[in-house]
């Protein structure tokens, strides 16, 4: 968002805005505490590795910003969004990723290999469902909100789908490359046939 602020002539996001993703994106992250942990890994003790940390960070952090980017120009230049639609749209594909990455960082495997609990996957829904409503609800004037055409919606839909097949793919390498080496049974659950 600090770089897209560098660009437009006004603020990507209010500040009340960036309160409301942070508030809906910490029920899923909260909802992270009921769930279970592959076998794979629990197999044995793993130190805490901070290059690895710092690596992950580094990678994922920039497929993560070139979406952002790519969100961006999409809105200014193919939707001619304006300020509201703007701010509506990065807070609806902004609040979808975060969700939705949720499900491709919380298991080494492919996503759709390793079921999230039963709260995890509610609190998603919700609030995914309540990010969707929120810019044709009565509160959108009080938000900063003005609702998305469809076409705008199906854009941003894609874009966020992309992301997410796009840090899965990320997520593959990532750990093959780092952990190839360490566990058969890391590769055989990564691309094991479903």
């Amino acid at each position: 968002m600090a770089g897209a602020a560098l660009f437009l002539p006004f603020l990507p996001l209010l500040p009340k805005q960036i309160l409301l993703n942070n508030f809906l994106t910490d029920f899923p992250a909260m909802a992270i505490s009921t769930d279970s942990v592959d076998p794979e890994l629990v197999e044995k003790p793993r130190p805490w590795d901070i290059k690895f940390i710092r690596n992950f960070m580094i990678v994922f952090g920039v497929v993560s910003s070139v979406f952002d980017f790519l969100t961006f120009a999409a809105l200014v230049f193919i939707l001619k969004a304006t300020p509201e639609q703007f701010r509506t749209g990065w807070f609806v594909e902004s609040v979808m990723t975060e969700v939705l990455i949720i499900i491709v960082m919380r298991t080494w495997k492919p996503f759709y290999k390793s079921a999230p609990s039963r709260p995890l996957l509610i609190a998603m829904v919700l609030v995914l469902f309540i990010t969707l409503a929120l810019p044709y609800s009565p509160l959108k004037g009080i938000l900063g909100f003005t609702p998305l055409p469809f076409s705008s919606l199906m854009l941003l839909g894609l874009i966020t789908a992309i992301y997410a097949a796009a840090s899965e793919l990320t997520k593959r390498y990532f750990f093959v490359r780092v952990f190839g080496q360490e566990t058969k049974a890391l590769r055989a659950a990564l691309f094991a046939p479903s």
